[in-house]
């Protein structure tokens, strides 16, 4: 079961948060390390993490780590191999045809209109 710990740390410089993500990434079992959104928190997700273990090792070094939360980290759900129907589309009515005709003159003797 995957685990994702969340400590509070000190860190000031850079070079604090590479000595944090050292110390993080040294413990048995850590798959990924990163500092939060807010530079003073490391995110730690891994299997068979103690994190016990983990703030002590960070308090050695920086004198103050606090266990924000340790919590399951769930695996994104499986999409759909089949996507839900779209609504049905409403077509635009038939065109109606148009025809186009011609007059015919009739010019010829028998044209009995004239």
């Amino acid at each position: 079961m995957k685990l994702k710990i969340v400590i509070k740390v000190p860190l000031q410089s850079e070079k604090d948060k590479s000595k944090a993500m050292q110390i993080a990434v040294a413990m048995e079992g850590v798959m990924s390390v990163s500092i939060g959104k807010e530079n003073n928190r490391v995110e730690v997700i891994g299997e068979g993490v103690d994190s016990v273990c983990l703030a002590k090792s960070l308090r050695k070094k920086f004198r103050f780590a606090d266990i924000v939360s340790v919590g399951e980290v769930k695996p994104p759900k499986p999409s759909d191999p089949w996507p839900s129907p779209s609504p049905p589309r409403s077509f635009p009515p038939p065109c109606q045809p148009f025809y186009y005709g011609r007059p015919v003159y009739d010019t010829g003797p028998n044209c009995s209109f004239m």
